[in-house]
């Protein structure tokens, strides 16, 4: 059934995006955290609380090297033509405790033998080829904060520390689209918000085929929903309506560009972002809303990876947007690609994205700006 004019969503006003970030902070609050193991799966998860090192690691000294443990100090005056004789050397691999048996490890091919006695040209310093006790972590040492999104190479540290496991959150978001009719801008526009949401840190949770927006907000087992489309003013267009009837809209109309008719709300004690069905829409969206309700979730500060450039050519601004613009990089800095609407292409061409403040009339040439890394 097709909605009379009367009848449908209407913005009444656009929702400056700071006022719409601080609904966020003061309506969501970071998932309930869970311990996992220190392995592949907790990659990517937010850490809950602090990790520090127990215990000095390595305990004692280890081998640095394969080689010989030697007394460093038996080596003192070697040289090519007196080299250190040697005997009882005891021959070690990386990793393995020195014990009495040496202060400093040679290596394998730098110990001629004759008979029974090896022979060193080169004198060695106590520690030459060893790991001492404390090297890779001391006693009490902080190594990963609250707040910090877990890499490969954290775990990977993690486990070599004898860490096993940390306390986490992993925020599980439903992500779905208004309408059942086959649609490839919805759905790469969902499967594009699905990718973005498992690299920011969340577990994306597919949604049940054929169910309408009302029922996505109503069904239980995740943290936030996220549905892409419906949020204009179409004859078709009702998923800010059925976010009024399950919950509360905060904002629906919001000051950026693109994406205006974006909405943020509430339903069943979850937060629910609306996105516009436009795919340069959505992609605003997400990294200018979307991410900072994420990292809410996660407990982090969502500080994305940026590099400082220079503009090379002028942006026009409206004043009270505020404004994504696609830029792509050349030897002297960045040029704007697009802004207001983001063609196609130009996300092909694009290599980051800048913000035009909401009070700004636009950039001048020269003008430094941080450039972001699309997802």
């Amino acid at each position: 059934m097709v909605a009379t004019l009367e009848h449908r969503q209407r913005i009444a006003r656009l929702t400056p995006l700071e006022d719409v970030t601080r609904r966020i902070a003061e309506c969501v609050a970071p998932v309930i955290p869970c311990d996992i193991e220190a392995a592949a799966a907790a990659v990517g998860a937010t850490l809950a609380h602090d990790i520090a090192a127990r215990d000095p690691r390595p305990a004692v000294h280890l081998a640095l090297i394969d080689g010989w443990a030697v007394h460093a100090e038996l080596t003192a005056y070697a040289e090519a033509y007196t080299p250190a004789l040697l005997t009882g050397l005891r021959e070690i691999a990386v990793g393995e405790p020195l014990g009495t048996d040496g202060d400093a490890v040679a290596p394998l091919d730098a110990v001629t033998w004759r008979g029974g006695t090896g022979e060193l040209p080169t004198a060695l310093t106590s520690g030459d080829g060893v790991l001492p006790p404390g090297t890779d972590a001391g006693a009490g040492e902080a190594l990963w904060l609250a707040g910090h999104r877990l890499r490969a190479t954290d775990v990977a540290a993690m486990r070599a520390l004898g860490i096993r496991e940390a306390r986490v959150r992993r925020p599980r978001i439903r992500i779905a689209r208004a309408g059942q009719e086959r649609d490839d801008i919805a759905d790469a526009i969902v499967d594009w918000i699905t990718c973005a949401v498992g690299a920011d840190g969340g577990e994306p949770v597919p949604a049940t085929a054929g169910a309408g927006v009302d029922a996505l907000l109503a069904a239980d087992g995740v943290d936030a929903v996220i549905v892409t489309g419906g949020t204009g003013a179409g004859a078709r267009d009702g998923s800010v309506q059925a976010l009024r009837r399950a919950g509360v809209v905060e904002a629906h109309g919001i000051a950026v560009s693109p994406g205006e008719t974006a909405a943020f709300g509430m339903a069943a004690s979850r937060p629910v972002l609306l996105i516009p069905g436009r795919l340069d829409a959505a992609v605003a969206v997400w990294l200018l809303i979307g991410r900072s309700l994420l990292a809410r979730l996660c407990g982090s500060a969502g500080n994305a990876p940026f590099h400082q450039s220079v503009l090379t050519a002028k942006i026009a601004s409206t004043v009270g947007l505020t404004e994504l613009v696609l830029v792509h990089r050349t030897g002297d800095g960045v040029v704007p690609l697009a802004s207001k609407y983001l063609p196609l292409a130009t996300l092909a061409h694009a290599d980051g994205w800048i913000v035009v403040p909401a009070a700004s009339e636009g950039l001048a040439p020269g003008t430094v700006v941080a450039v972001r890394p699309l997802p």
